[in-house]
């Protein structure tokens, strides 16, 4: 932003604080505040700034497990300049400051470049929701996220307080039960394994569930797998630096392909002379009316829940549950 803009926005943000030259007009105090600030963001809306690096703050919610490198996109913005802006908002507690919507490695490059020094960007007027969505929309614009991408994702999205499973498949824009199975699979197989492979995008949900599976099959220890696909990516940077090249997505997947060969061998189950029948599920009523069953497999006890409200906050209260649920059986287990 040049000196003179700086000014000009200073002064509107300074006149909105104070509420223009009559502090004591309350109703013509909030009109002529509003005005100000409906006067700013117009401003930002519709020109192309030229800001510091860094007074960019970037808190989002990363989308992406390789975001790649920007020496690529270094060279290409020295040579021919930045030709698509980024996207950044007014940091609240620092007029001064900005917070990055998207734009992350455009904003990486310039801040590593010694002949560009200022980045362009639109300045949008937007809260936390909807600088997330403008942030998956964009990003998906460009490449849809692979699936445990979408799992890590929508995961950080509902620690971070930004919604619940409905709220955070409509933005991903997928169904709620495909956000549940997702995060159950990534439950299984773990965030630093699933970070150490990388976004896979060859691998599929089916083949993230026969790791998860695999993993809760057997008493492999975590910390080797993550061990063997960081030797995977290793490898492969050692192959760049050789100048053999490499490519980042060929690599994760390859990654993958390696954990998978590492981990040990299932428990064989000792054979019997005939398979147990298998017991019919019984159904749950609630108030009369079916609302599930449950029945007895051979790996243990499986209720089903019909889709609903109810079914949603026993997902979200289902360690508490099970947690009184054991407190009680180990209560009747005394008492008798």
């Amino acid at each position: 932003m040049t000196t003179g803009k700086k000014k000009r926005m200073s002064m509107l943000d300074s006149l909105a604080a104070a509420g223009g030259p009559s502090a004591t007009a309350g109703g013509s105090m909030m009109s002529t505040n509003r005005a100000l600030r409906a006067a700013r963001d117009a401003v930002d809306s519709h020109h192309v700034w030229e800001l510091d690096p860094d007074a960019i703050t970037n808190l989002r919610i990363e989308d992406r497990l390789a975001p790649g490198d920007v020496a690529d996109l270094i060279e290409s913005i020295e040579t021919s300049g930045q030709t698509v802006p980024i996207l950044v908002r007014r940091d609240p507690s620092d007029a001064d400051r900005y917070l990055l919507v998207y734009g992350r490695r455009r904003l990486e490059a310039i801040r590593h470049s010694n002949k560009v020094s200022k980045v362009r960007a639109l300045v949008a007027s937007m809260d936390d929701d909807s600088a997330v969505r403008a942030q998956i929309t964009e990003n998906m614009a460009r490449r849809d996220l692979t699936f445990i991408e979408r799992a890590i994702f929508a995961r950080e999205l509902i620690e971070s307080g930004f919604g619940n499973q409905s709220q955070v498949a409509e933005v991903l824009t997928v169904t709620k039960s495909s956000v549940s199975m997702a995060m159950a699979i990534l439950d299984a197989v773990g965030v630093d394994l699933a970070r150490a492979i990388g976004p896979a995008p060859n691998i599929g949900r089916p083949r993230w569930d026969d790791l998860g599976r695999a993993l809760t099959e057997t008493d492999v220890d975590p910390a080797q797998l993550i061990a063997v696909a960081e030797r995977v990516h290793t490898d492969a940077s050692i192959a760049v630096i050789d100048g053999r090249g490499n490519d980042p997505q060929e690599t994760s997947t390859a990654a993958f392909e390696a954990v998978m060969k590492a981990l040990p061998a299932s428990p064989t189950p000792a054979r019997t002379a005939a398979k147990p029948a298998r017991k019919k599920p019984r159904a749950l009523t609630l108030d009369g009316e079916k609302t599930g069953s449950i029945r007895r497999t051979a790996k243990g006890v499986q209720i089903d829940l019909a889709e609903g409200a109810f079914a949603d906050w026993v997902e979200a209260e289902a360690q508490d549950l099970i947690a009184d649920l054991h407190a009680r059986w180990l209560q009747r287990s005394e008492d008798q």
